[in-house]
């Protein structure tokens, strides 16, 4: 059914989660999400497509020079990992709490069955 209410792009990945990257050129390093870009599909992951960047003095790189930084890649070039550190593709399933009745969207993961979302 299209969304026709929130119009917002879904990912399969979130900030903070533990990604392996299976294509391109830091192919099978792993690392944290540090920041989702979900309108342009891409996320920066810790340690993965580092690059050099210069940059002029200012107040906060005095001296300037070259820095390295992770640029963006394509959310679909990372899968998240499960509890064994095994790459995961990502189903989302309704739960509700029976305390409250009330229930919410999840995240889990296909090859374990456990909830990705915390």
């Amino acid at each position: 059914m299209p969304r026709t209410k929130n119009k917002q792009p879904k990912l399969h990945v979130k900030r903070g989660d533990l990604v392996r990257v299976i294509a391109g050129n830091d192919k099978g390093k792993e690392g944290r999400i540090l920041r989702v870009f979900p309108k342009k599909q891409r996320v920066i992951v810790e340690g993965v497509n580092l690059r050099i960047r210069h940059v002029r003095p200012s107040p906060q790189y005095p001296q300037g020079g070259r820095i390295q930084q992770e640029m963006p890649i394509h959310v679909s070039n990372v899968m998240p990992l499960d509890s064994n550190g095994r790459p995961t593709r990502v189903g989302r399933k309704w739960v509700e709490d029976p305390a409250t009745g009330r229930g919410r969207w999840v995240r889990y993961a296909k090859t374990t069955g456990e909830e990705l979302d915390r």
